[in-house]
């Protein structure tokens, strides 16, 4: 399993330099709100994910009156190597890759190079905002786990948008949206096959976790929505073409697709309390982290920001317990309150390593 060893970060949100060097089991980042700890979770997925976690455009994660970022990790890999992780992001629009000097031909290749499963407050936009945040929740587990399914789905959304581009010009071709139709119907296909196979091997597991964070006699569950339930896509196209020439763009297809949160057989949005949706939810995050090992044999990194938000201290510490011997990955935990975390990570592990946060500067308090 990859184990980050040391991060440098020069210019990323509030940090504006740091060189950190991390405990290979489990890392406390404490100190008050608005200091810097998610931006330094935010910073390792980044080295994961290839973008950030929380923004929705680059120039939000350089630091104030700085036109540029770059992240550096070193990591210990599986079989005995050492890799070395690095991204440098312009306000220019230039985002550059590379692992040990050498820049990926494409940057999605780095997908799952480095598994992450993040927790966070955030979160609760999977139950309360719409389809979009619960297709991006999926699509970051599957692209880690799935390079064919990452690589099928992009491939969709840029014919998408060419599709939709071609819908909104002044002439109708139609002959040309039929190849679109085709090519995006063998694309969505395996997409569609992935999702539902996820969402059924997700089921029980969530059950699991959720029956023992919660202790609730409540049944969860998940379902899967899709079009493509009703039928081949090429088929779903030509019987909506009228409307997708009336609309200006494409009215079906796995763009649309949705899972839905359910509680003893209702939406959890609508029927579940505060505590019984954020438990929901790290039961949701620890099974993705669960099938994610499951599937690779490697323990992803966990993040765990601001986890006392979601469950009270006894919960903190059984979850904890559960996933910090062996067989586990690096867990990186943020917390307002050393007081209250570290009794908790002291009576699980020896291996530990607390840091201090203020204004964006880190310090390593071990002991």
């Amino acid at each position: 399993m990859p184990t980050l060893q040391k991060i440098i970060i020069r210019d990323f949100r509030n940090i504006a330099l740091q060189e950190l060097s991390f405990s290979p089991n489990v890392n406390c980042i404490c100190g008050g709100n608005g200091e810097g700890k998610t931006n330094l979770l935010d910073a390792i997925w980044y080295l994961s994910m290839t973008k950030s976690a929380f923004t929705g455009g680059e120039r939000f994660n350089f630091r104030h009156g700085c036109e540029s970022f770059e992240i550096g990790g070193w990591y210990a890999m599986e079989g005995g190597i050492s890799a070395r992780f690095s991204v440098k992001s312009s306000a220019s629009g230039e985002k550059v890759f590379k692992r040990d000097d050498k820049a990926y031909d494409r940057i999605s290749r780095h997908i799952g190079v480095l598994p992450v499963v993040l927790v966070s407050p955030a979160d609760i936009a999977l139950v309360s905002e719409s389809g979009d945040e619960r297709r991006r929740f999926v699509n970051a587990v599957l692209s880690q786990m799935d390079a064919a399914y990452l690589d099928a789905l992009q491939q969709y959304n840029r014919l998408l948008l060419q599709r939709n581009k071609l819908l909104k010009a002044d002439v109708r071709d139609d002959a040309l949206l039929q190849v679109f139709d085709e090519k995006m119907a063998a694309l969505a296909q395996p997409v569609f096959e992935r999702r539902e196979r996820f969402a059924e091997g997700l089921l029980p597991v969530v059950s699991d976790f959720y029956s023992r964070i919660s202790g609730g006699k409540e049944q969860v569950g998940v379902e899967y929505r899709s079009d493509l339930r009703k039928g081949p896509l090429t088929e779903l196209m030509r019987t909506h073409r009228e409307r997708d020439f009336i609309s200006k763009y494409t009215t079906c297809g796995i763009q649309r697709d949705d899972f839905l949160f359910t509680m003893d057989g209702w939406p959890i949005r609508r029927c579940g309390s505060q505590g019984q949706q954020k438990s929901f939810l790290v039961a949701l995050k620890f099974a993705q982290y669960e099938l994610m090992r499951r599937e690779s044999g490697s323990s992803p990194a966990l993040l765990l920001d601001d986890l006392f938000d979601k469950l009270d201290t006894e919960r903190v510490a059984n979850l904890l317990s559960m996933v910090s011997g062996s067989g586990f990955g690096q867990i990186f935990i943020t917390d307002t309150h050393r007081a209250r975390l570290s009794p908790i990570i002291d009576a699980l592990t020896g291996e530990r390593a607390y840091f201090e946060t203020a204004g964006g500067t880190f310090t390593r308090q071990d002991g």
